[in-house]
């Protein structure tokens, strides 16, 4: 039976996929990196920032890390007062499967600052038991982040579900033992993660509640 569930937060609870990639190309032209296109910059969504600026641009130098970090962060502060949206049936789908007896759980490539931000702007974090951010463990796909969180929960792997929209939301998950939900509606197509043997690939995030619901009914 399942007993936790974990979100990945970008491309999966909120529709932050656009604005990381613009963020990523006006960082790039400031600091006269090689310009990305859109697909290139949708590729790094979910690593730590540091990885995915390595990955976007091999062989930049380490000194180029931090101004490229604090130019991204710049762009996609900017638009702070309009909050990215969350996903249709987000809060009603994580609020019903609370009350249905899941454990809730995050593990993002984001900072804790960027998702404790997000948490306060949306109002979600009171549903979280607990939340991982790359900048305080290790960058996905390594499974670290997940096994902390299961050792910190005492739930074991099978009994624990990674829901992401990224080959390394997926990957870690594996790596780690836990069953795997692929959303379609995120930065890398459904194809890509259909590889990683997902127990469900769903099209809107209500589905997840839906199909827990048909396979084990409330959590005890």
């Amino acid at each position: 039976m399942y007993k936790l569930l974990i979100f990945d937060w970008d491309g999966t609870v909120i529709d932050s996929t656009a604005r990381i990639v613009s963020s990523m190309q006006a960082a790039a032209r400031d600091l006269s990196l090689p310009s990305l296109e859109d697909h290139e910059a949708r590729e790094i969504i979910g690593l730590g920032l540091p990885e995915a600026i390595r990955q976007l641009f091999p062989g930049i130098n380490d000194d180029m890390i931090e101004p490229m970090r604090e130019r991204y962060a710049y762009y996609y502060l900017e638009g702070d007062n309009t909050p990215t949206a969350l996903f249709a049936g987000v809060q009603v789908t994580l609020e019903a499967l609370r009350d249905r007896g899941y454990r809730l759980a995050v593990a993002t490539g984001k900072s804790r600052k960027g998702l404790d931000r997000v948490l306060a702007q949306t109002g979600l974090g009171s549903l979280f038991e607990i939340t991982r951010c790359a900048d305080e463990t290790t960058s996905k796909p390594d499974p670290h982040m997940l096994h902390e969180i299961l050792a910190e929960t005492g739930v074991a792997a099978e009994h624990a579900l990674m829901v992401g929209d990224t080959e390394f939301d997926m990957e870690m998950a594996q790596r780690a033992n836990v069953g795997r939900i692929a959303v379609s509606y995120g930065a890398h197509h459904i194809d890509r993660l259909g590889k990683y043997d997902p127990v469900l690939e769903v099209h809107a995030f209500a589905e997840i509640a839906r199909w827990l619901e048909t396979v084990q009914g409330v959590c005890e």
